[in-house]
Formats: C-alpha cells, sequence, structure tokens
C-alpha cells in the first residue's frame, strides 16, 4: 500500500475551504468579467501590503530551515516576491486609478493585518515545520486557483494579466520546489510538530478565503 504523501494529507484538511474560494464571487467575477472594479483594486493594494509582510515570513522561515540549499531557496522565493509580483502591482495600480507612490498612505485592512500578524507569529515563534506549513498555503492555493482561472479566462484585460501571473509554468515550478520539500519534511516530524503545523495550513488556508472575501466587500476598519 503507497503512504499518503504529508502535502496530500495536508490539502484533504483544506478541500472544502479551497472549494469556497473557487465559488468567492470575487474569482468568478474575474473571469465573467463582473468583478467590481474598485473592488479588485482593493485587493491589489492590500496585496502589496500583504506581500511586504510575506516576504518576510519567508525569509524567517528560510533562516530556519534544515538546509543551506532550502534556505537558499526561500531567500530566492522572498526576493520574487518583489522582483515579479510586486512589479505586477506597479503596473495594474495606475490603471485602476491608484497611485503608486500613494500606497504606503492606504490603510492596512482588518483582515490583511491579521493575517500578516498571524503568519509572521508562526515563523518567529514557531519550528521550521510550524513556518513552513504556515506560508504554504499563499504558495499552493494561488497556483491551483491560477490553474482553475486560466482554463476559463477573463473578458476584462486586466484581470487576465492577474490570472496569467499565477497560471503559468514558472509560478508553477516555484510550488513544486515548497512541495517537494514540504514532502521531505512531513515523515520526520514528531506528532506535536506535526500536529501543530497541519493547524497552521488549515488557519492561513482560511485567511486566504477571508482576504478574497475583504476585498470584495471592501473591508474599512469600523472607526
Amino acid at each position: 500500500m503507497i503512504q499518503q504523501s504529508w502535502s496530500a494529507r495536508l490539502w484533504q484538511d483544506i478541500e472544502p475551504t479551497f472549494a469556497a474560494i473557487l465559488a468567492h464571487p470575487f474569482l468568478t467575477g474575474l473571469t465573467d468579467g463582473t468583478l467590481n472594479e474598485e473592488a479588485f483594486a482593493q485587493y491589489v493594494a492590500q496585496d502589496a501590503h500583504y506581500l511586504r509582510d510575506y516576504a518576510r515570513a519567508l525569509a524567517i522561515v528560510g533562516a530556519k530551515a534544515p538546509s543551506l540549499a532550502d534556505t537558499a531557496m526561500f531567500s530566492r522565493h522572498a526576493a520574487e516576491v518583489f522582483d515579479v509580483e510586486l512589479s505586477l502591482h506597479n503596473e495594474l495600480l495606475p490603471e485602476l486609478g491608484l497611485d503608486v507612490a500613494a500606497l504606503d498612505a492606504t490603510p492596512v485592512s482588518p483582515t490583511a493585518l491579521a493575517y500578516t500578524s498571524y503568519l509572521l507569529a508562526a515563523a518567529y515563534g514557531g519550528t521550521f515545520a510550524e513556518g513552513l506549513a504556515a506560508v504554504l498555503p499563499c504558495y499552493w492555493i494561488y497556483a491551483r486557483v491560477g490553474a482553475a482561472l486560466v482554463e476559463r479566462g477573463s473578458p476584462d484585460r486586466r484581470y487576465q494579466r492577474w490570472i496569467d501571473s499565477y497560471g503559468g509554468d514558472e509560478f508553477a515550478a516555484t510550488v513544486a520546489e515548497v512541495l517537494e520539500l514540504t514532502d521531505r519534511l512531513g515523515p520526520t516530524l514528531g506528532g506535536a510538530d506535526e500536529a501543530a503545523s497541519r493547524a497552521h495550513f488549515v488557519v492561513t488556508a482560511k485567511y486566504e478565503w477571508m482576504f478574497f472575501d475583504a476585498a470584495y466587500h471592501r473591508e474599512q476598519w469600523p472607526i
């Protein structure tokens, strides 16, 4: 009997969450072109804030990695956040009527702040496995979302550009690197570390749904 990989067991834990993400009106609106432009603009602005802390979380996880090669991988991925993903924002923000220079003045939304705070706490305070599990949904869910949405396409070229950035082979190869490490790590974990890591994975997957939902509803601070 072939033993199930750790990544496969992790994904089973979030299958309902991923189904809810794909069905969310933010994503269905991307592909049919009906998504409100202001909601997409808010998403892009908040994602820029999010990615700055996500890159920091990747660097922290990399510092705890079991080998120099793994550390180098996370360092490269953290740099790619700036080089690739933030450059996408720099192209999209002006097309959405947003001033790139004024992005820092845009308040971080409650959900974005909660998500990044959780990521950084898990990366700083947890084991390597806990940090890896916490950052993994952002990699993996976006790759699966991109693969699903690229088949549907979008009549809006701005939305199509976003879909293409996550549905391409280059991003899929990046995610495959992390999943290979995940499956190397899983069999080495003790019970408590494995359970804590799976719990982080489930929580941050739910934050991915919340992030789309917050943008869709244009979430603001109540006061």
